[in-house]
């Protein structure tokens, strides 16, 4: 398991439609190690803390082994004509992770870095900004029906994180799955 990019960004407007929203979800790798605080990453923002940000989640992580779904989906729709990959950061994730997936990782675990350790808290809930940036009017439906949410992170300790670093996960209370809390909250969003 190993970091591929960490990805900050600042808010800034987005369109959606008539109207205009400010958010963070436009993120960009960083090339320098970066400091991780209580938080979150430093340089890196969001623009509606009551869903993003603040103490349990501070830090996005998102599989990249999902990346060829969404780039499929963006192809049949027509948003992107090529098959080109999705940058670092398309996904709203401050880390691009390699080898850890929603099913293999519980709420309460913690993945140990070089420089800090995070402790996975829950998953992304998809928002209509989601649909927007990804160019799919159903792809927070289709993040829910394919349970590839990513997840966030609290700080448990405060340090560094740089791209390339492997990390090790660390059992936690094992009660619930990520991928288990989000298909939880799909059935919420059903009835």
């Amino acid at each position: 398991m190993r970091v591929l990019s960490v990805n900050t960004g600042i808010a800034r407007p987005l369109r959606v439609g008539t109207r205009s929203f400010l958010s963070a979800i436009g993120k960009a790798p960083v090339s320098d190690a970066v400091s991780v605080g209580r938080l979150g990453l430093q340089g890196d923002e969001q623009a509606d803390p009551s869903v993003h940000g603040g103490l349990d989640k501070a830090v996005y992580a998102y599989p990249v082994e999902h990346l060829p779904f969404w780039q499929k989906q963006r192809r049949e729709a027509g948003v992107s004509l090529f098959d080109e990959a999705l940058p670092p950061g398309f996904m709203g994730e401050n880390l691009s992770i390699e080898g850890l997936l929603e099913h293999e990782v519980w709420i309460g675990d913690e993945l140990h870095f070089p420089g800090c350790v995070l402790r996975v808290t829950a998953p992304r809930e998809p928002c209509f900004k989601f649909n927007a940036v990804m160019g799919l009017n159903q792809a927070g439906k289709l993040m829910m029906e394919h349970l590839c949410s990513g997840f966030y992170l609290a700080v448990a300790q405060a340090g560094s994180l740089e791209a390339g670093q492997p990390f090790r996960l660390v059992p936690g209370r094992r009660g619930l799955r990520v991928s288990e809390a989000f298909a939880a909250k799909r059935l919420k969003h059903l009835r």
